[in-house]
């Protein structure tokens, strides 16, 4: 495709009015054309406007269409995998075999929720037929079901450029809850967002879907982003990034005259907790594994196990000192942006600066001159007590690091755990015994994230029905939805009753005969 650098203003181009920018490489630091183009607040009212009017004939479509539209999608994605990867590859320096399957994934995701929808039973259809013999008043027929919240926001995260951005999970759940989207994409890989803008735009052509079913919009800066959010024909946001800027659109869509919810995945440290029989496996594999998951991506993974919690034994200082040599020995990690590296460094000094130990390498060591956006990886450790005095501590840090507490025994977890704040994930490593004997610890974790794990690293996603992808403040706004998997659905629909309504009037999944076939209760119980 011929990149023009210009929006996606539902089936139009967006004008070279805005302010212009461009993408740049992290491994040279230079510009990499072409030079894109911001929207204009017109274009942004126009986009808007655009999916107000697509959601009274989008919303209404069958879930087979809807599903016809999403697989087109997925199909688009393939049919461009090689190109998306490169550009994608040009603009983050993201190895391509991640990339390539990152297409996959994307495509994948597409895929899930279109056997959602062309199931249907997701829109859960509650049946209580009218009793109008029941004394002393008769009941009244009422029948339930979810219905689409209305256009959707979606912000295109940094450190996935196809996953979790243009066409994401977000994108993803809230077309096939039946929601028009406009995308803010993310302006550190335009490129590939302009490709996959394109991809979701003509599949709204060829499924001849209204115009406004899909937009996409470029800004270099805030100024998109914050009006979006604030539009009136806006009804929901969906975000993945720092916590900064989420906590700053969270206030701008509940300070609206109407408020609106505001889905924001944002930060977590990923506890991770190594009971005694972990450390009996070998300690060094465990270090090992350990590195390779907190580094993974050059740690740019929000699933990244950030403060690791630590008994004191000798296999404990064995673990410790194979995880220092692994990090002193590693080569420069090549971050997303300059702005993420700055503020990976400062991130790091200011935790230097509070911790009670410092072990990682000097700031001379593995100087690159020829990668801009270079990071080193940084191992800190601690206290139990410093933690719990400085919680701050344990604030994620986007990049290769990761931070140990020193624990004075396997008790101490409970404590730690209490401490908290909340995480996307919580691990464990141990035996069968260790879990047995810590069953208040997993109680607990339970309150702290939304995907507790078990012998195994948290980093990488399964975008499956089970997966959760959420969890308590600071990780996401709102601990009862995921942004992964066919549950992510939920964060678009809302619930409505019929009451009394003619059979003929009901949408197909509420009537009586129930033509869909699909799972519904009558009277709270399965038909």
């Amino acid at each position: 495709m011929e990149l023009t650098g210009l929006s996606f203003i539902g089936s139009e181009r967006g004008t070279r009015n805005g302010s212009s920018f461009q993408a740049f490489s992290p491994t040279t630091g230079e510009p990499i054309q072409p030079v894109f183009r911001s929207a204009t607040l017109d274009e942004l009212d126009r986009a808007a406007n655009l999916a107000a009017e697509a959601f009274n004939a989008y919303s209404q479509i069958s879930g087979k269409a809807r599903a016809a539209y999403l697989r087109r999608i997925a199909a688009g994605f393939e049919s461009h995998r090689d190109e998306l990867a490169n550009r994608a590859h040009l603009e983050t320096a993201l190895p391509l075999p991640r990339l390539t399957g990152e297409v996959t994934r994307t495509a994948n995701q597409f895929r899930l929720f279109a056997t959602v929808v062309e199931d249907g039973s997701w829109v859960q259809a509650r049946i209580d037929p009218a009793l109008p013999d029941r004394q002393p008043l008769p009941r009244p027929d009422l029948r339930a079901m979810l219905r689409p919240l209305g256009p959707v926001a979606v912000f295109g995260a940094s450190n996935f450029p196809l996953a979790f951005s243009v066409g994401g999970g977000d994108t993803a759940s809230a077309l096939a809850a039946g929601c028009p989207v406009i995308v803010k994409a993310h302006p550190a890989h335009p490129g590939t967002s302009e490709i996959a803008g394109r991809i979701i735009s003509e599949a709204v052509s060829a499924e001849s879907l209204p115009a406004g079913t899909f937009s996409m919009l470029f800004d270099a800066g805030t100024e998109i982003g914050t009006a979006l959010v604030t539009h009136p024909a806006i009804r929901a946001v969906a975000f993945t990034g720092s916590l900064r800027a989420g906590r700053a659109l969270m206030d701008a869509a509940s300070s609206r005259p109407e408020p609106i919810p505001c889905f924001t995945e944002m930060s977590s440290g990923n506890p991770l907790f190594i009971l005694p029989g972990a450390l009996r496996k070998g300690p060094a594999a465990l270090a090992q594994g350990l590195f390779g998951s907190f580094t993974l991506g050059s740690g740019q993974f929000c699933t990244k196990p950030g403060v690791i919690f630590l008994a004191e034994s000798p296999q404990a200082l064995k673990f410790r000192e194979e995880l220092q040599l692994l990090v002193q020995q590693s080569q420069p990690f090549t971050l997303l942006t300059g702005g993420i590296a700055r503020e990976y460094d400062r991130a790091s000094i200011a935790r230097a600066a509070r911790v009670s130990a410092v072990e990682s390498p000097s700031p001379a060591d593995h100087e690159d001159s020829t990668a801009p956006f270079h990071a080193r990886a940084r191992l800190f450790t601690t206290t139990l007590d410093d933690l719990v005095s400085h919680p701050e501590l344990a604030d994620e840090i986007f990049g290769p690091d990761t931070l140990v507490v020193r624990c004075g025994e396997p008790k101490d977890y409970l404590a730690a755990a209490r401490s908290l704040s909340g995480h996307l994930t919580a691990t464990i490593f141990g035996d069968e015994d260790d879990l047995a004997a810590n069953q208040e610890l997993i109680q607990v974790l339970e309150q702290k994230a939304g995907r507790l794990i078990f012998n195994a690293f948290p980093t990488g996603v399964e975008v499956t029905h089970a997966m959760v992808h959420g969890g308590p403040y600071p990780a996401t706004s709102d601990p009862r939805f995921t942004s992964v998997g066919s549950l992510a659905i939920y964060r678009f629909a809302r619930p409505v009753c019929f009451q009394n309504f003619p059979d003929a009037a009901l949408r197909p999944e509420l009537r009586e005969s129930n033509p869909l076939g699909i799972r519904r209760l009558r009277d709270g119980r399965p038909e």
